[in-house]
């Protein structure tokens, strides 16, 4: 019975003995590796969360700064409507308030030339009217 109890206090022995060996060079250095690897990894999401963080501030800014220039080049397009638009005002007003003058100088001019014609169709007519009762009459008037 004390062989069997010294054999197992021997294998007893063994055994806690294997455990610390093991312990010390086993399962330290992988615990160690797997938390430092745990620590990258989560060193690694952080960083992650970071950047998403930025690339979403950053879209953000560039959507406001691009609804800004849109919104900036919309009321710089309407601005130059209405100054054009206004412009042709202008240009059409001005071109209206030249037509009466414009009609009254073409009136003035075609009333002298409808003066000038009656002119020169009453001397026509007179000289025509003159010989022709001269040819009727086969003498001269004067």
């Amino acid at each position: 019975m004390v062989d069997i109890n010294l054999t197992l206090f021997v294998q007893m022995a063994n055994f806690l003995l294997l455990i610390v060996i093991l312990n010390y060079l086993l399962y330290k250095p992988i615990l160690a590796i797997l938390d430092k690897r745990k620590r990258r990894l989560d060193e690694s999401e952080g960083e992650i969360k970071r950047l998403n963080e930025t690339v979403e501030q950053k879209a953000a800014e560039y959507e406001e700064k691009l609804r800004l220039a849109k919104q900036d080049a919309l009321g710089k397009k309407n601005e130059i409507l209405k100054e054009a638009a206004d412009s042709a005002k202008a240009i059409i007003d001005e071109r209206r308030s030249k037509i009466p003058a414009m009609l009254a100088e073409f009136q003035g001019k075609v009333g002298q030339e409808v003066d000038a014609a009656r002119r020169i169709l009453k001397d026509q007519s007179q000289k025509i009217s003159a010989e022709i009762a001269e040819k009727v009459l086969g003498r001269s008037l004067q």
